[in-house]
């Protein structure tokens, strides 16, 4: 889960913790503050209900492991403060359609350039352990299993089929670890992949351990396995694998090694039917939001940004369909990439997760009774004020009293955004061209969950999942204002 580097893939909050909104009954604030935001970490008893689809059969009819096809020898890294709040997140899943004649030469050239490519990326073919101070640490040997491939077919359908479905539910199968949580790494795999045959293509499934890599690794991870299949001897941009870098400190955890031990929600009464949507934006209307949003000079002096104004349309839009009355707390949260934002700056290509939860507070009320640019110009100085001062002082706060927050600590009425437009999933070609659509997995969701995609449609248009509860999903399916059609 990443946000843009905003530049998922994130501040000084619009009202202060002492302000009346921050009652008892609104408390659910005061642990979001602390900078880790597990809105994803429903336990495997506790799956939301989605809408009944007619979920795809897949058959799967193969299990093999890929190591790097070079020897390492034992290699180990602790995990830091940016990392583990991840581990009671599901594993992150991605899924990307190609088009092809010949699965068996498609997914052979996959293995041998994944063997080549985990030479640079060997942490991926790990697992997770604890040393004798209860740390978690990624690890690697030579002796370990590596990374999980299977292989299935759905020989029924094919690649158009699935570009245009709205729900993740249909094609859950086509992606392996659903409702598998990140700690259980220490005795799973890390990565997970499965290969499944369409009529005319392949479906690639993707599940990464979302503790040891967040979405600008992950997108590191694809491109360069791509450039190995298409014949590169190795990867232009090797991973920068120490996380100490960034952080030494050593944090002592204590989790539940039986995901059915994970505590309930604490929400009363069946959980809400959701529902998943995806909106298709072009350039034009992105640009259409972007100057109207900036034809009123905001308070600062900078203009807004795409990122920006995209997200203030979306919380508006989420905001008027949930109906929520002017008192309620509204929460904005971004994941933002530190990697140029902590001191020292680490470069593009440190592989872990370097990113933080930004989040921009207010009422309702405040959002109807003012213009977007109030909401807007919130969103701005969260972000940009959020610097290495900042982030450090989340960590201090955190490892002082280090918390794995329940999903009932994602706050109501919030809107969280992972993922990023700035990703480019559509040049991850393993020579056998470009993906027809790129989706997210039905891992990781939930009432104000919206993933951000570069578009297919071509440059600067963005695809938006999102996963609402589905009295406000059909208000929003008809907000002309947020499709653009006012």
């Amino acid at each position: 889960m990443h946000l843009p580097t905003i530049s998922n893939e994130n501040s000084p909050i619009s009202i202060s913790p002492n302000h009346s909104l921050f009652t008892p009954q609104n408390s659910i604030l005061s642990p979001l503050l602390l900078g880790f935001f597990i809105s994803s970490t429903m336990a495997a008893d506790q799956v939301v209900k989605k809408e009944e689809d007619e979920v795809v059969k897949v058959s799967v009819h193969g299990k093999s492991h890929i190591m790097p096809t070079k020897r390492l020898g034992r290699r180990e890294c602790q995990l830091i403060t940016f990392d583990l709040p991840y581990l009671a997140f599901y594993y992150n899943q991605k899924l990307l359609f190609y088009k092809g004649s010949d699965f068996e030469d498609m997914v052979g050239k996959l293995k041998d350039g994944l063997g080549v490519v985990l030479e640079e990326f060997y942490q991926l073919a790990g697992k997770l352990e604890k040393d004798e101070d209860g740390v978690f640490k990624v690890v690697y040997d030579d002796e370990m299993e590596g990374v999980e491939v299977l292989e299935a077919s759905a020989d029924q359908i094919s690649v158009s089929d699935l570009t245009d479905v709205e729900s993740t539910n249909m094609m859950k199968d086509m992606v392996p670890y659903t409702q598998v949580l990140n700690f259980e790494g220490l005795h799973k795999p890390l990565l997970v992949l499965q290969f499944t045959k369409l009529r005319d293509g392949l479906a690639l499934g993707c599940a990464f351990n979302h503790a040891i890599l967040d979405g600008t690794s992950t997108w590191h991870f694809m491109s360069s396995w791509a450039e190995i299949c298409n014949g590169a001897d190795s990867v232009s941009v090797p991973p920068f694998l120490d996380r100490t870098k960034t952080r030494k400190t050593r944090v002592k955890l204590d989790l539940p090694l039986n995901p059915a031990a994970a505590p309930p929600n604490g929400t009363a009464g069946p959980p809400p039917l959701l529902r998943e949507r995806i909106f298709r934006f072009s350039e034009s209307q992105i640009n259409q939001i972007k100057s109207t949003l900036n034809k009123t000079p905001s308070d600062g002096s900078k203009p807004f940004s795409t990122f920006q104004s995209l997200s203030t349309h979306v919380w508006l839009a989420v905001t008027r369909a949930r109906q929520l009355k002017p008192e309620d707390v509204t929460v904005y949260t971004v994941f933002a990439d530190c990697r140029k934002r902590v001191d020292p700056p680490m470069p593009e290509s440190y592989f872990g997760n370097l990113i933080q939860a930004i989040f921009t507070v207010t009422a309702a009320g405040l959002l109807y009774a003012n213009p977007p640019e109030y909401a807007a110009a919130m969103i701005q100085k969260a972000i940009v004020t959020h610097d290495a001062k900042v982030i450090n002082k989340r960590n201090d706060d955190w490892e002082s009293n280090p918390i794995i927050f329940q999903f009932k600590d994602a706050g109501v009425n919030c809107v969280a955004v992972g993922s990023s437009p700035r990703f480019k999933v559509y040049d991850v070609d393993f020579g056998f061209g470009k993906p027809e659509r790129v989706r997210s997995g039905s891992n990781n969701r939930f009432d104000g969950m919206v993933y951000l995609y570069q578009g297919k449609t071509g440059v600067g248009s963005i695809d938006m999942e999102i996963t609402l509860e589905a009295g406000a999903m059909e208000k929003l399916e008809k907000d002309k204002e947020f499709l653009m059609e006012v």
